[in-house]
């Protein structure tokens, strides 16, 4: 079974050899990427392509609709390991426009166990009401909406005790906001970035 998959992936580690005969042996050794990717699990979104990383160089957590809830374990686990262990120097949170967890948030369908999850984008929803709302359109109400949930998301990491406990210790760590766009490949900074506590008191 998933044979065209298989044939992929040996014609892609065969184009890595090609290119670079000890790609590989150096993977097997300690990773240590500057980067933690918090992105979404959309299949659209390609992590390392999207800013040109190999293997090795990207650490990546993803989660429908890029969310960073203090009180999810598989998250917080992710961001002890990249701040604490691997020492990584920037921390990226990437939504990205056109997101179905955030037109699901706040559509009014239920869908299930996801609803509890999206949750947190229904609170920015109900923080940006009148900003949102005056919109009018809803393609730019779910733009937008992207935009405050992402900006939402580096708050909550900048926050994180992990994070304030590498920035007492004189760690170099930043945490970055950025949305992807599906229609062009590129990506939005949305000038949110934390370098230290009085970076984060200007976001609040």
């Amino acid at each position: 079974m998933l044979e065209h998959l298989k044939a992929n992936n040996r014609a892609w580690a065969d184009g890595k050899l090609a290119a670079d005969p000890g790609f590989f042996q150096r993977l097997v050794g300690q990773q240590s990427p500057e980067y933690l990717w918090i992105g979404c699990a959309d299949s659209r979104v390609p992590a390392n392509e999207i800013v040109g990383l190999d293997p090795g160089e990207l650490f990546v957590h993803r989660n429908v609709a890029n969310l960073a809830p203090p009180q999810d374990a598989n998250y917080l686990s992710v961001l002890q390991f990249a701040v604490d262990v691997l020492k990584v120097k920037h921390i990226l949170v990437v939504g990205h426009y056109g997101c179905g967890g955030v037109v699901a948030a706040v559509d009014g369908q239920r869908r299930g166990l996801v609803d509890h999850w999206l949750h947190p984008i229904r609170e920015v929803y109900a923080a940006h009401r009148g900003e949102l709302e005056a919109l009018g359109d809803n393609h730019a109400k779910h733009d937008r909406l992207c935009e405050l949930n992402v900006i939402r998301q580096v708050r909550n990491v900048a926050s994180d005790v992990f994070v304030r406990d590498a920035w007492l210790r004189g760690q170099p760590l930043s945490v970055h906001g950025w949305v992807y766009s599906l229609s062009d490949g590129l990506v939005k900074d949305m000038d949110v970035t934390c370098n230290g506590p009085d970076d984060l008191d200007r976001l609040y």
